[in-house]
């Protein structure tokens, strides 16, 4: 059959892979009623993550309930364990665990032999109740029979559809408690993505407020920089002080400052990309406040974006910071080589007095040359000469009073001659 695709055509490599990428960590079926258990797992430092050790603990579950594991490189996997459901998803920093059925029981009998087994410490789980209710009235004394903190939400999501419910406060096990309350005729399908939009929001808030503990461990040593730097630049204007020591103190609070990004920079970053998550599924729930109470958006808003500012403060805090003390390095580097410029100027013109003083000494040196060396030639001419004196009508004064003034010309000639050529 013809397609139309030339038979030369080559598929990119990676094709294949992003074709998949689209499909990746689909959306699970779950059925009403039925209970759903989620945990998500992470090291206490993202350098100990075993990857290995994380696959290994939903291999050991797989092989009790006799399925087929997936391939070793995949990331995530949906299979029945007996009469539950089971989805496993490798995250970049953490790894999650789904476990949704009909029976309450079963599901935290599961979870317990999840988190007896666990790689990595917990950060985030949740427990839903998912029932099927007409009617306000109905959800109302549901709400009030399975929550009773001050801090519930609650509200109306994907067109009136369903309500969801919690209370952001988690039990004696550590599970937060989610409500959700379906219309008839919500389907498995549309079940599935609702609970999936609720986990996310629950595990990416735990995670984006990783951020906020990092920020608070900063701090001390942050005021600590910031103080350092305040002093070093209230130097640069000091005369007295010395410019090389205060570039070494600048060049100090920049490493400290470098050290403190180096060890934040992923973890802010990170907490940016999960607040973008949470604020994309809590959207997406296309919320309606119920009966009065406090919408998901609405809760966040009060708790959980005042700690994304602080994180998002600090950030640029710190930023600011690194920048300032690269100005200051500058500015004091500048200051440095304007005096280095000012002191090999000074040099310069001391050189050239001692040059102009070595000139005069060398002249001085050279016309005392000229007098020795004449008195010298002046004896030896005279020596030379002296049998002619013996025939001439001249004594010896007399002689050497002609020769010498000739002598003295003929040396400070060849001197001259000899520094030109130098020269």
């Amino acid at each position: 059959m013809d397609t139309g695709v030339p038979m030369t055509t080559i598929d990119h490599p990676a094709r294949a892979a992003l074709v998949d990428e689209l499909h990746a960590r689909p959306f699970p079926t779950i059925s009403v009623p039925s209970t759903a258990w989620i945990v998500a797992l992470r090291p206490e430092r993202r350098s100990d993550r075993d990857r290995k050790a994380e696959r290994a603990q939903l291999d050991r579950l797989i092989e009790k309930a006799c399925q087929t594991p997936p391939p070793p490189e995949a990331t995530h996997w949906i299979g029945r364990l007996g009469p539950l459901t089971l989805k496993w998803e490798n995250h970049t920093e953490f790894v999650t665990f789904l476990v949704w059925g009909p029976e309450e029981k079963e599901v935290l009998r599961l979870a317990g032999d999840i988190l007896e087994d666990a790689e990595g410490m917990r950060i985030a789980s949740a427990r839903f109740r998912i029932m099927q209710v007409d009617g306000d009235e109905l959800v109302k004394e549901g709400l009030v029979a399975q929550h009773t903190a001050d801090s519930l939400a609650a509200a109306r999501v994907i067109d009136d559809q369903a309500v969801v419910a919690c209370d952001f406060r988690p039990d004696a096990a550590g599970d937060m408690h989610f409500s959700v309350f379906c219309r008839t005729g919500f389907g498995p399908g549309r079940t599935g993505r609702l609970i999936q939009r609720l986990c996310d929001i629950e595990t990416y808030r735990a995670m984006a407020m990783l951020g906020l503990i990092r920020t608070r461990e900063m701090g001390a040593e942050l005021a600590q920089a910031e103080a350092s730097l305040s002093a070093g630049v209230s130097r640069l204007n000091d005369g007295a002080s010395d410019a090389e020591e205060t570039l070494q103190h600048l060049l100090d609070v920049a490493a400290q400052l470098e050290r403190l990004v180096a060890r934040a920079s992923f973890r802010l970053s990170a907490t940016k990309a999960y607040e973008r998550i949470v604020n994309d599924r809590i959207a997406s729930l296309r919320e309606v406040r119920f009966h009065g109470r406090q919408t998901f958006g609405e809760f966040m808003s009060r708790r959980f974006d005042p700690a994304m500012r602080t994180v998002e403060a600090t950030d640029r805090r710190l930023t600011g910071l690194t920048e300032r003390a690269r100005r200051a390095g500058e500015l004091l580097r500048t200051r440095v080589e304007v005096d280095r410029s000012r002191q090999n100027r000074e040099l310069l013109a001391s050189m050239d007095r001692r040059s102009d003083e070595a000139l005069r000494l060398q002249h001085t040196v050279e016309g005392l040359s000229v007098v020795a060396i004449s008195y010298y030639a002046v004896g030896l001419v005279l020596y030379l000469v002296g049998p002619v004196q013996e025939v001439l009508p001249v004594g010896k004064p007399v002689l050497a009073a002609v020769v010498t003034p000739i002598v003295v010309l003929l040396t400070w000639a060849a001197l001259r001659r000899i520094r030109s050529r130098l020269h």
